[in-house]
């Protein structure tokens, strides 16, 4: 009897850590590309990030930096900005992370504290990814790193950092024996950690590993494949779901529901970000970041140009405050997973998802985004030509913000 009561609390004591280290509010993930110019339909680099995170409150703020300026994204509640978790400066250099546990410095109880405070650093410093790596090894030992640390720049390169406190590797998706499809996917395990297992995220890298490769195969892979197929992604390979295709039940007191755990439009994705590299150098002002402010199933991306000197009002906000287009996605998420009991939280209504408005959230979100796309196409085929004035760009930016803004009232009129 002594030897049952032991193993009942052993088995009580690993059932509650599992539940610790599963569970979606404490838990700090991301999924990423990066693609160099070979690998993506418009022959630039390209970079994306879903960002994971309990910080489910995100907005976009302008920095005027030591040696050049950018737009970065924040936790709503970091007033003053002292963390960047993806952004990109008015040198066509981008960055972003995943958290990556299996770099973690243990035995100094480092576990990656740093890594927002160092992209900043990276932002207002780096205008190459080789001055990126030179940050690194002027940096070593001094910064609480433990991520993948993913880079581009106008130049075209594009690269992953496996990066700790007192070490980092580097991959480049140009680098046949590590790319040799031009790119490289990423979520919270590294190749370089003495222990892969402490590391997470193997779900999701093995669809997203499976939906890169088709698109690259048939000449997709763009901005608009990641932000409507990659990082709205539903499906859970290992349980065959697919719960944007199967039927759905004739009983609407009985809807379809799906745990987004592990799939890669979380219940915790608290943001994404696309950014499209320049075409030289010498217009680093064409390069683009894309953004989604909030659950990617719950918003649409607006674009955003650090030459403008700032960020629309609506993707912004002052103090401790969300912004506009974030308020409206957490509503939307509210809609979508309406059980708040216990574990709920996770399950999406797939019925109320598909339902919507008689046609559904995801076509009407494609509809607004499809058109802010092509907007943005038009007008950076305009640029190319021309070198357009930050006070124009920012009129752009700002105009394209709001009409993206007013669409969502008009498609949602009762979310909002």
């Amino acid at each position: 009897m002594q030897k049952f009561k032991k193993l009942s609390i052993l088995f009580l004591s690993l059932s509650t850590a599992l539940i610790v280290l599963t569970d979606p509010v404490r838990s700090l993930a991301c999924t990423l590309i990066v693609a160099s110019g070979q690998a993506t339909a418009s022959g630039r680099p390209l970079m994306w990030k879903n960002r994971d995170t309990p910080q489910l409150l995100n907005k976009l703020l302008y920095f005027k930096g030591e040696k050049y300026n950018f737009i970065g994204l924040v936790d709503s509640e970091d007033e003053t900005g002292q963390e960047v978790w993806a952004g990109l400066n008015d040198r066509g250099l981008a960055i972003m992370n995943s958290q990556a546990d299996d770099l973690a410095v243990r035995e100094k109880k480092y576990d990656g504290a740093g890594n927002g405070a160092f992209m900043k650093l990276a932002l207002s410093q780096c205008a190459t990814v080789d001055d990126f790596e030179r940050l690194l090894q002027r940096e070593k030992g001094k910064w609480d790193l433990a991520a993948n640390f993913g880079v581009i720049d106008a130049g075209g390169r594009a690269c992953f950092f496996e990066t700790s406190s007192e070490y980092y590797t580097r991959f480049d998706a140009d680098d046949k024996k590590v790319a040799p499809f031009g790119y490289i996917v990423r979520t919270n395990f590294s190749y370089t950690s003495p222990d892969y297992l402490q590391g997470g995220g193997f779900i999701r890298f093995e669809r997203m590993s499976h939906l890169a490769e088709a698109a690259r195969a048939t000449g997709q892979l763009g901005v608009q494949f990641i932000l409507q197929q990659a990082a709205r992604d539903l499906s859970h390979e290992k349980l065959h779901s697919f719960p944007l295709s199967r039927p759905l039940p004739e009983d609407p007191s009985m809807p379809l529901y799906i745990n987004t755990n592990d799939t890669i439009n979380r219940n915790s994705t608290a943001s994404a970000v696309v950014f499209e590299g320049a075409p030289s150098p010498e217009r680093s002002d064409l390069a683009t970041m894309w953004v989604l402010l909030g659950q990617p199933v719950t918003i649409a991306a607006i674009p955003v140009w650090p030459v403008s000197g700032q960020v629309p009002r609506v993707a912004t906000a002052p103090g401790r405050e969300t912004c506009s287009l974030n308020t409206f996605s957490r509503k939307l998420a509210q809609y979508l997973y309406p059980d708040r009991r216990g574990r709920m939280p996770q399950y999406l209504n797939v019925t109320r998802l598909r339902t919507y408005g008689g046609e559904g959230v995801l076509p009407k979100l494609m509809r607004i985004e499809n058109k802010a796309l092509e907007k943005a196409r038009t007008q950076l085929r305009a640029w190319e030509s021309r070198r357009e004035a930050p006070g124009r760009v920012a009129a752009f930016q700002e105009s394209l913000a709001e009409a993206i803004w007013q669409d969502l009232g008009l498609e949602f009129p009762d979310i909002r």
